[in-house]
């Protein structure tokens, strides 16, 4: 199962980890991972070519680490990100849970 934790401070994401593997098919076929992949790396993606600053990442096998910074584009963009990954959970709750 994919865990996702979000930190927040008031309504501030401070960050994001996402930790684990779903295991809805074999790897490389995994399209529950393929998902939450998708969304997180186009995320911290998109925080770059926004604001031209690298979010501060920590990405090893199955672990990935997102510090948000507090602007605006960052905080929308990490907004949309939840949201995305709410969707893969709601259609998808035995490989992906979202811890707060």
């Amino acid at each position: 199962m994919i865990i996702v934790k979000i930190v927040k401070d008031n309504k501030t994401i401070k960050s994001v980890t996402t930790s684990g593997h779903a295991g809805y098919a074999k790897s490389g076929k995994d399209i529950v991972c393929a998902a939450v992949s998708a969304v997180v790396v186009g995320s911290v993606n998109a925080v770059i070519k926004l604001t031209n600053k690298e979010p501060k990442t920590v990405v090893d096998d199955g672990y990935l680490h997102i510090e948000f910074a507090s602007d605006a584009n960052t905080q929308q963009i990490a907004e949309v990100m939840i949201a995305q990954l709410e969707t893969i959970e709601r259609d998808y709750q035995k490989f992906i849970r979202i811890e707060n």
